[in-house]
């Protein structure tokens, strides 16, 4: 768990790193002094503007401390979603920023076990996979099974594959917190 400081110097870094990047200049990412903000694990970065989805990028697991998986992504949002085109500089101010920080994948067999609101999924079968976090189908009104589906639909498979014992299914929580509004 994070707190109120290291919260909120995770989300000054993503606003910095892009703000550099976006100047062409090289993110800095001062290691903080706290073990918690150092270690290796997860993170996404989502990006939004009035509301709306402008950018998401992230890593399901990381070898590097949390601070840089951040920064990384955090410039990845806003420069790589195939879904949109680079930010702008002008953009920034009008951006508000949402970082989720993952626990490990835990891999299940029973699709019940899934929990809306406190799993993500991710889910494989092949060389296909998607993800989505936990707050997505809270925010579109899903319930398990459509959040099932849609993950599906994500990876580009059918969306029934999460019953096929051919497809692995993974859960994760994720400490998610954002810019104050």
């Amino acid at each position: 768990m994070l707190n109120g400081e290291q919260r909120e110097y995770l989300l000054k870094l993503a606003r910095s790193s892009i703000r550099d990047h976006l100047k062409g200049a090289r993110p800095e990412s001062q290691a903080p002094d706290d073990d918690v903000s150092s270690r290796a694990c997860g993170a996404f970065v989502t990006l939004k503007q009035k509301g709306r989805l402008r950018g998401c990028i992230g890593n399901i697991r990381s070898s590097d401390p949390l601070h840089e998986t951040v920064s990384r992504m955090a410039v990845a949002a806003a420069s790589e979603d195939p879904r949109f085109p680079p930010m702008h500089h002008r953009e920034l101010d009008a951006t508000h920023i949402e970082i989720s920080v993952l626990s490990p994948m835990q891999k299940i067999t029973n699709p019940e076990s899934v929990v809306v609101g406190e799993h993500g999924l991710y889910i494989r079968r092949g060389h296909l996979s998607g993800l989505l976090l936990p707050q997505v189908p809270v925010e579109w009104g899903w319930d398990r099974e459509t959040f099932l589906r849609q993950t599906c639909r994500k990876a580009g498979l059918p969306d029934d594959a999460w019953k096929d014992p051919e497809t692995e299914i993974h859960c994760f929580s994720a400490e998610v917190f954002g810019e104050d509004a």
